[in-house]
């Protein structure tokens, strides 16, 4: 079979638009976790500087596997973005000039290194980050430990760069900008602290540059990114007329916020596409709660009553008014103003954008790492509420459908994906599922251990749980 590459580019359809022509690619940007986000959002926005502009070319950095970037070695660093909406596209990124994976330690240290690189991006999940609940570096982590050992290669994304910096401080060389692109909560100060810490444990001289001189800036954001299934990379093939191991699709939507700290980043990210911002946090804050809230409700519920994809889900006229009623009554009146962004519309949008049948992006996706995501995604809502005075049932609710979610697949042993399964396992075995929500939040996983103290929140959500699990859908206030 015929693959995409520059040999083959020629061979595509008109329709689809290509970097044909463009001019050799430098290396100035370092990416850590070059999955399918990536390659639709971040690799998108810089592609459409690369013509005018080739110093920022990105390395796609893998720290696990070598899947991805041998895949897109193969192909020249080429791969097709579909999108997948009412005015569906194709377009070939070709923003990509250096492929590393976990054995290739020494080409990554070099480019850290390199005074061309200027910033350095991740997109390792919230989890990649190794922090404690409460937001600092675990200095517990096995990766951690083993970085901070010094025994080999760095495992964490926070030793790397911190290697990387080390060698530019050595060399007297100016530091690179880190720039976090996973949606955790005030992602750039937590990274920036994170660094310091670990340097710290070894150099405080070096942890003290990192400090003043590193900055880190906060970032969110958005566009729904479907994995690539095989339906999906076969249909392309037959639009392409040639295979492409890398493609990836989403919505046309695409939201790139960058906190603007009044310097130089390298590459022009405002002419890429970019919004800068002082207040990220207030974009975040409206991402996290309205979009994400509501996407692992969506999730866990749906999954429970029987839905594969979000927009099946939302074809669920009793789970579609669920969410539309706890988002407009409970979650966007806790998020506050953001500047340049009407919360009506927006929500009005993200549960348009739910309802797009040419994405299929599947429940059991959002559904990983369930205990990472819904502190942010649900808990923030929830303790604004309550902070309020205010006992949110449908946040409750959705809540409840997590933990159900989590304690029938461990009762079927049926696998979980999330770095707390095997304590997930062990209490669901030993509780029924109200007393297993309270095992989580004793454990601090997913629930917190305030939520403790809070006795009528804790009725609630124990019984939320009990009428979930018993597809009571009328003692919750999901109808139907």
């Amino acid at each position: 079979m015929t693959f995409l590459s520059r040999a083959t580019l020629s061979g595509l359809p008109a329709t689809v638009e290509t970097p044909a022509g463009r001019p050799a690619l430098k290396t100035g940007i370092v990416h850590f976790g070059p999955g399918a986000f990536h390659r639709a959002h971040q690799a998108a926005h810089i592609d459409r500087l690369l013509t005018d502009d080739p110093r920022w070319g990105i390395a796609a950095v893998s720290l696990r596997t070598r899947g991805t970037v041998d895949a897109l070695a193969a192909q020249d660093g080429l791969y097709t973005l579909a999108i997948r909406d009412a005015q569906p596209s194709l377009r070939v990124i070709g923003a990509h000039s250096a492929f590393l994976g976990p054995e290739d330690a020494a080409q990554t240290a070099a480019l850290l290194a390199d005074p061309a690189v200027r910033l350095v991006t991740s997109t390792v999940t919230e989890k990649g980050y190794c922090l404690a609940p409460d937001g600092t570096l675990d200095l517990s982590h096995s990766d951690i430990v083993h970085d901070l050992a010094g025994a080999g290669t760095p495992r964490s994304v926070v030793g790397w760069i911190v290697l990387g910096l080390a060698a530019r401080r050595a060399a007297g060389a100016a530091p690179f900008t880190v720039m976090p692109c996973d949606n955790l909560a005030d992602n750039g100060r937590k990274l920036h602290a994170a660094l310091v810490a670990y340097a710290g444990q070894s150099d405080e001289e070096l942890a003290a540059w990192i400090e003043t001189q590193v900055a880190v800036p906060c970032t969110m954001v958005d566009s729904i990114t479907p994995a690539s299934d095989a339906g999906f990379l076969s249909e392309l093939t037959a639009q392409l007329g040639l295979a492409d191991a890398a493609a990836v699709q989403r919505e046309a939507f695409a939201q790139w916020v960058v906190e603007d700290l009044g310097i130089d980043f390298g590459p022009d990210l405002k002419a890429a596409g970019v919004i800068l911002t002082s207040d990220v946090a207030a974009w975040e804050r409206a991402k996290l709660r309205i979009l994400n809230g509501a996407h692992s409700s969506i999730a866990y519920l749906g999954l429970l009553r029987g839905a594969a994809s979000v927009a099946e889900a939302m074809q669920d006229a009793a789970l579609a008014r669920f969410a539309d009623a706890m988002v407009r009554n409970e979650i966007q009146p806790f998020v506050g103003t953001v500047p340049g962004l009407d919360l009506d519309q927006y929500r009005a949008d993200v549960l348009q954008r739910f309802r797009n049948p040419a994405i299929v992006h599947r429940l059991e996706q959002i559904a990983i790492d369930g205990s990472q995501k819904i502190p942010y995604r649900l808990g923030d809502s929830l303790a604004a509420n309550r902070a309020a005075g205010v006992l949110p049932r449908h946040i409750v609710t959705a809540t409840a459908g997590w933990v159900v979610f989590l304690h029938e697949r461990a009762r079927t042993g049926t696998p979980i994906a999330d770095p707390h399964a095997a304590v997930i396992a062990e209490r669901a075995a030993d509780n029924d599922a109200p007393a297993f929500a309270r095992a989580l939040a004793e454990r601090d996983i997913g629930l917190s251990r305030a939520m403790l103290a809070d006795a009528a929140l804790m009725a609630a959500l124990e019984q939320a749980v009990q009428a979930v699990a018993d597809r009571r859908w009328d003692a919750t206030p999901l109808p139907g």
